[in-house]
């Protein structure tokens, strides 16, 4: 397989390395069949990985996921660990929606039991849960909530009763990275991210009621809670303005670096600084917060639907059995241990449209789902299907404990708007049976399902690969877009 005047070589069915090359400190390695791997090639996806490679103090290999497409510097889809002593941070590396991520809610109940009353609790989801560009949160922050929020992420929406402990015992990291400093975070982002917490956004975002469709590991499903044709909902969001207006501050910071420093790489937009840096330092800090902001937004997402659910169908909470299965970003940079040449390093392992996936007995596991390995959640497209499974063996040694984030895109959002000139999208979606609530049509338009790429043959190939494990497949029902 050749990428312009670079041939890449077939390590497995699964695996593909990029030699070593010009400044590449490390090899690329790519996660992808060989038919995904013919589409791969032809996007400027494979020049990032290996731009990335350049990057000072990268280890092992600068690795793309089977979702990967374009990016921001950093392909979407990427990962690169860095040795936290030597290496750098890369605003690039993590993404404008800081710890953007999905969280899976599961229920007593039946999705033919939802059935008969869809269109009329969408319509109710869609007035409660507040969605598109500039929406506003039901929460009002005052200048010392904000400062809470980015210091103590999903623990500040239990403080105030929108989340109980065992919503904060399966968030990553329990709802709030450590080290946030809200005196890192400027005020223009501040005031972005005041009125919008609990808000959904705009573009990819959603919340999705799904039917279990398929389970294909019985133990690991009874332990995340899961039965075939149970009733779920998924939520899918991060950081709003304030983490967006992070990144942007942070560019500027880390292209001034540079500079100062003659680091010097392929693409500008790889600006960074060295970790120990008090830049590197800040911009970490400023990190922390914007995800213990997105943690912070998700809780109050779900807080809004379960309550929204309780009202509607008119029902006790027991009765509607709605709890936390996971919560999982997949726009950070955190601090790991990793073996690394035989001997256990402390590295920074960037995930940029990736998730965490750790193997059963990790000690950051909620100890329910230790045994089984931590739930992964890759949304798929509105039409087709999403997926849970469990973090595998094979993904740390190979990926860092990282696997895709989703189906990722094949069509730029100008493509998508173009291709369906003309038509509903609501009315095709309701004709393959999934009703769709949204504030934007424009945005509707962006995300149809043929935007994306096959989510289930995303998921074949880090199931065959051995780095994450499939548990159940998810059908959408139900969907409501920013």
């Amino acid at each position: 397989m050749r990428f312009q005047d670079v041939e890449i070589r077939k390590l497995s069915d699964t695996m593909w390395e990029i030699p070593r090359g010009g400044g590449m400190r490390v090899p690329g390695l790519v996660f992808a069949s060989e038919a995904m791997m013919g589409d791969i090639v032809r996007d400027e996806a494979i020049r990032q990985v290996m731009n990335v490679a350049h990057l000072p103090g990268i280890l092992k290999h600068s690795i793309g996921m089977p979702d990967i497409h374009w990016g921001y510097g950093f392909p979407i889809g990427g990962v690169a660990a860095m040795d936290a002593r030597e290496g750098v941070v890369s605003p690039g590396g993590v993404g404008y929606d800081i710890n953007c991520g999905v969280r899976l809610l599961r229920s007593d109940l039946t999705a033919d039991a939802l059935r008969p009353k869809l269109r009329e609790l969408v319509a109710a989801l869609h007035r409660e849960v507040p969605s598109g560009v500039g929406s506003t949160g039901f929460v009002r922050l005052t200048a010392e909530d904000e400062e809470k929020v980015l210091t103590q992420g999903s623990r500040w929406a239990a403080s105030r009763g929108f989340a109980s402990a065992q919503d904060i015992a399966c968030t990553e990291s329990g709802g709030a990275l450590p080290g946030a400093d809200p005196d890192a975070v400027s005020a223009v982002a501040r005031k972005r991210g005041r009125d919008q917490l609990g808000t959904l956004g705009s573009g990819n975002h959603f919340l999705e009621i799904d039917e279990v469709a398929e389970v294909f590991d019985d133990e690991a499903a009874r332990a995340f809670g899961l039965f075939p044709g149970q009733a779920a909902v998924l939520i899918h969001s991060g950081s709003r303005g304030l983490g967006y207006q992070v990144c942007d501050d942070y560019l500027r910071t880390m292209a001034d670096y540079m500079r100062r420093n003659a680091i010097d790489l392929p693409d500008r937009q790889l600006a960074c600084a060295h970790i120990r840096s008090p830049e590197g330092e800040r911009y970490l800090s400023a990190l922390a917060a914007a995800a213990n902001y997105a943690f912070a937004n998700r809780q109050l997402l779900a807080h809004q639907a379960r309550e929204t659910f309780l009202r509607f169908l008119g029902m006790g909470p027991n009765d509607l059995g709605m709890r936390m299965v996971y919560d999982c970003g997949h726009n950070n940079a955190k601090f790991e241990e990793h073996e690394v040449d035989g001997r256990a390093r402390r590295v920074l392992v960037h995930r940029k449209g990736a998730t965490r996936c750790f193997p059963p007995g990790n000690a950051e596991i909620p100890e329910p789902y230790r045994h089984a390995g931590q739930p992964v959640l890759i949304p798929g497209d509105m039409g087709t299907a999403s997926y849970v499974l469990a973090g595998a063996p094979e993904g740390m040694r190979l990926s860092f404990g990282s696997t895709c984030h989703g189906a990722g895109r094949r069509m730029s959002r100008t493509q998508a708007r173009s291709s369906v000139r003309g038509k509903s999208i609501v009315q095709e979606m309701e004709r393959r049976g999934v009703i769709v609530a949204c504030a934007s049509h424009k945005t509707l338009a962006e995300e149809i399902p043929e935007a994306y790429k096959d989510v289930s043959e995303v998921v074949d190939v880090v199931h065959a690969a051995g780095i994450a494990r499939k548990v159940a497949r998810l059908k959408p029902l139900a969907v409501v877009k920013g």
